[in-house]
């Protein structure tokens, strides 16, 4: 990685269950300038190295946290990598100044459709009121928060509809890589 490069963090539990993040990931695993970093494969036992963690998120411009919603959060490993990770000193508080400037885009999956993200619908609430944790991290940390990208009903999803969504992240991917290098 060089420093002016996009780090993907990658965590999906299942991708074998998940087409869409599998071609999100493939889609980011083919962009220079882009280096993509599959928690769950580096990490099977959940005994995430913070140093090396660090030393990538130093070496990195933009962060995109790549992981579905799953019950109104973060997977488990993402949560374990924050922990092991963003330690007090070096990414908040007091010294804490390693990510300031930092970009931190959250690209996020749902299975359920946009209509069930309402007042009403299934979850009760849109599904911004779920992503201010993640925003908050950002601040915390002195990162600029980049508006999300939010894929919904990806489990009910056809061929056509994935290629749109993987199309739309590509795109955007693509914008902050450029941005990133100046293009």
């Amino acid at each position: 990685m060089t420093p002016d490069s996009i780090l993907v963090l990658y965590a999906h539990p299942a991708p074998q269950r998940s087409p869409l993040m599998r071609r999100l990931a493939d889609a980011a695993r083919a962009l220079p300038g882009v280096t993509l970093h599959d928690l769950y494969e580096t990490y099977p036992d959940f005994d995430v190295d913070g140093d090396r963690e660090r030393a990538l998120l130093a070496a990195a411009r933009v962060v995109v946290f790549l992981h579905p919603l799953r019950w109104y959060g973060m997977p488990a490993l993402m949560k374990e990598w924050m922990e092991a990770t963003l330690r007090q000193g070096w990414a908040y508080g007091a010294g804490g100044d390693a990510l300031r400037g930092k970009g931190w885009w959250l690209v996020t999956g749902t299975g359920s459709a946009p209509e069930a993200w309402t007042p009403g619908g299934m979850h009760g609430r849109p599904v911004a009121d779920f992503l201010a944790p993640f925003e908050q991290a950002a601040a915390l940390c002195g990162m600029d928060w980049i508006d999300p990208l939010v894929l919904y009903g990806s489990a009910q999803a056809g061929a056509a509809a994935l290629d749109a969504q993987a199309a739309a992240f590509t795109l955007r991917l693509r914008a902050l890589t450029e941005d990133v290098h100046g293009t």
